[in-house]
């Protein structure tokens, strides 16, 4: 396999993913348990949009949300596990120049998306509990096609400098990158060229989208903590949390799973520079597969909707 040499000044017109550079023999290791999770997010998440699709009593705004979310797993574990298989299986660790920063793209939008997703699938909650009387006529399909277009304009127009500004460096020598996928600065590291705006731009932009989202959902959650705990009635209390739990689930493993990736990657010098990697892989594949699972456990109508789903096949 031909890479460029140090001394090269030819333009790089590929990359070559190299994971686990210090534990190569872990992938083989690996590469069952991430298929086996790759087909389970890929399966409950068709499952839940299906039944979504397919059942009349699921056609609501708070479902909508939820096929919002199932879409963007599906589009966030294709844009990253398969490729990640193929090195582990058939040692393809090429990949092309432009797929490199589509990937990076991708994976830099759609994971603000999702957060910006959870955004407003607290705020749904807190009109459902805080104002029952007027949650008809604010959250409406309207309202969730905007908030769609909302969540996809916002986190394409904020994400979509980082791949450009890496693409647009100068990378005149090394093109081998210490990583599975294509992140902004395990490649734009690779540059001849001065990467500070670089990495400062994702820094700011990065914690700016996901920051506000995190604001804005707990002060969603503040106040339904505060509405519930004034309730009286008998049950009252755990029918309005029920309502809530599953989100509230997902909302503290997508966030816990986000502030350890970004805890070791600030104590890279401290730990293995494989963990990040690995943690990084981990974080494009579990929320995808345990989202619909804990969705159709815990909430009713999806349960029932897919028990109505199997029936018909």
């Amino acid at each position: 396999m031909a890479l460029s040499s140090n001394n090269s000044e030819a333009p790089v017109s590929e990359f070559f993913l190299i994971c686990f550079p210090n534990y190569q023999t872990w992938q083989h290791w690996l590469s069952l348990p991430l298929s086996l999770l790759f087909l389970l997010a890929m399966g409950a998440n068709a499952t839940l949009l299906i039944t979504i699709r397919m059942e009349a009593s699921l056609h609501e705004p708070m479902y909508y949300l939820l096929s919002l979310l199932s879409l963007l797993d599906i589009v966030l574990c294709l844009t990253v596990i398969p490729k990640v298989l193929a090195i582990f299986w058939f040692d393809n660790k090429s990949i092309s120049f432009s797929a490199c920063f589509l990937q990076m793209f991708i994976m830099n939008s759609f994971l603000t998306m999702e957060s910006c997703t959870f955004m407003v699938m607290a705020y749904d909650r807190y009109v459902a509990i805080c104002k029952p009387l007027q949650y008809p006529s604010i959250i409406t399909d309207q309202f969730v096609a905007r908030a769609a277009i909302f969540i996809i304009s916002r986190n394409t127009f904020f994400s979509l400098p980082v791949p450009i500004l890496s693409a647009r460096l100068k990378y005149c020598a090394q093109n081998i990158v210490k990583n599975c996928i294509c992140t902004n600065l395990s490649v734009s590291k690779l540059s001849c060229d001065d990467i500070t705006f670089n990495k400062l731009y994702q820094l700011v932009a990065g914690w700016t989208l996901l920051g506000s989202d995190l604001i804005l959902i707990v002060l969603s959650y503040s106040f339904i903590f505060n509405v519930v705990l004034r309730i009286k009635a008998e049950g009252a209390v755990a029918k309005a949390l029920s309502t809530c739990g599953s989100h509230f689930i997902l909302i503290l493993f997508f966030s816990t799973v986000l502030l350890v990736l970004v805890i070791t990657n600030l104590a890279r010098e401290r730990i293995p520079p494989d963990v990040p990697i690995l943690l990084n892989i981990l974080h494009h594949l579990i929320p995808p597969a345990l989202n619909p699972i804990v969705y159709g456990v815990r909430t009713k109508e999806i349960k029932q909707g897919i028990q109505n789903l199997l029936r018909r096949l």
